[in-house]
């Protein structure tokens, strides 16, 4: 039997740093629809671990960023019936428009978020 040569590697549909734009746009989106959030983060989680430093601190930036608005949605929704959860809902969402901005703008510098453990913007 005669043996096949070996294919070259492929290179992928959508590298790295095309991934972590789509789990900023898909967040984007999120905020109309819900699930495509749900699919970011599962994206973000599974290269978290693969990709180059640069992209592992958008990924934990954008993992952060899901749970962290997961906690507002929570507390503003538990909270919404007496009023002041209108206010964490409103902040959550301003708070999260904020960081995924931050994190696509420097995304598209080539940049990674300098600390993106924080409960902030990643400064």
């Amino acid at each position: 039997m005669a043996k096949r040569p070996a294919q070259p590697a492929k290179a992928p549909i959508v590298d790295d740093r095309g991934l972590a734009f789509a789990v900023y746009i898909l967040y984007f989106v999120g905020y109309l629809t819900g699930i495509t959030s749900l699919i970011g983060v599962t994206i973000a989680y599974l290269q978290q671990y693969s990709a180059a430093d640069e992209l592992k601190s958008h990924y934990t930036f954008q993992v952060r960023t899901f749970w962290i608005g997961v906690v507002f949605l929570v507390i503003g929704g538990l909270l919404f019936v007496s009023g002041i959860g209108v206010f964490i809902l409103l902040a959550g969402f301003f708070w999260s428009l904020m960081r995924n901005a931050k994190g696509i703008l420097a995304l598209n510098r080539n940049e990674p978020i300098a600390n993106p453990n924080s409960w902030m913007f990643g400064d």
